[in-house]
């Protein structure tokens, strides 16, 4: 690539990245895109909840909008992994895998999450599949059906709530001895919904459909759908390397106008929020995108 120099640089190039470079780019601004191509959704078959493509594919979504967004001459796009961020006088350095160097005045990281999946046989071929995070993006495909949620102690018992607005036909897992006290175990039972401590063994599914939940003493039961909140970690190091604050829940921590603690460094999406979906994505890419090119405005005043 012969530019080197850009105003802003945005670090993934999913829909956080690109709704973001959409706002850059009507405001004519020079962005460079860096993308490695490893959304965290990539397994998940539709995606919902978000108006005009529910129920589309996510590749769908972000190839079309990809599209779109190049159209906008001012932005380009590196597919590659941005390996070093460094602070400079004039702004940002980031190195990329392959060793090119590039510059801008501002940086966004739309760099998302990773999920740590639980050693549970049959637990990453069936995540996003039909072991899935969050209601409002699935929870209407699998309203009503035998359903499981793995978690315990007071997110066993809030999460629980929850997911019996979609469906009474509830079992919670605790995988292992329950945390719930004597009160939460009463009100979730008054709701019918069976608390199961044994620990899990595997999951038997069919290309990612859950079957049953088969626990370590050979007992099982049969689910149709599994909520589940496994922890998660940075997707990219890079915020953290360049000296961007996280907070107690593991999130790039961001002001109200998704500036991180680091003057010119941005952030938006899953890497910022719990409430990760694509619509939201969306929303904080495309505001963060117009406070970027606000600052930029306000700079050469």
């Amino acid at each position: 690539m012969e530019q080197k120099n850009f105003e802003v640089i945005i670090i993934g190039g999913s829909y956080s990245g690109l709704s973001a470079a959409m706002s850059l780019g009507r405001s004519l601004r020079q962005v460079l895109v860096i993308d490695s191509g490893l959304p965290c959704n990539r397994q998940t078959p539709h995606s919902h909840n978000f108006i005009t493509q529910d129920g589309e594919k996510p590749a769908i979504i972000s190839a079309k909008a990809k599209l779109q967004v190049a159209i906008y001459k001012t932005i380009q796009f590196y597919n590659g992994l941005a390996v070093k961020a460094l602070k400079t006088e004039s702004g940002f350095e980031i190195t990329t895998e392959s060793g090119e160097i590039f510059t801008s005045r501002k940086v966004l990281f739309a760099t998302g999450v990773r999920d740590l999946i639980p050693e549970i046989k049959g637990f990453a071929d069936c995540w996003g599949i039909s072991v899935l995070h969050c209601p409002y993006c699935h929870g209407y495909e699998v309203k009503n059906e035998k359903t499981a949620i793995i978690a315990n102690g007071e997110m066993g018992f809030e999460y629980a709530k929850l997911i019996s607005n979609w469906t009474k036909d509830l079992r919670l897992c605790t995988n292992g001895k329950s945390e719930l006290s004597f009160e939460q175990t009463q009100v979730l039972e008054k709701k019918g919904i069976s608390i199961f401590e044994e620990e899990i063994d595997s999951f038997d599914h069919k290309e990612g459909y859950i079957q049953n939940i088969i626990f370590k003493n050979k007992e099982k039961i049969d689910v149709k759908a599994i909520y589940a909140r496994p922890p998660f970690e940075q997707h990219c190091p890079l915020p953290v390397d360049l000296g961007c604050e996280i907070n107690e829940q593991g999130l790039l921590k961001v002001d109200a106008m998704q500036k991180t603690n680091i003057v010119g460094a941005y952030a938006s999406g899953d890497c910022t929020t719990q409430m990760r979906s694509v619509a939201i994505a969306v929303s904080s890419g495309s505001f963060a995108g117009a406070v970027i090119n606000k600052e930029l405005i306000d700079e050469d005043v």
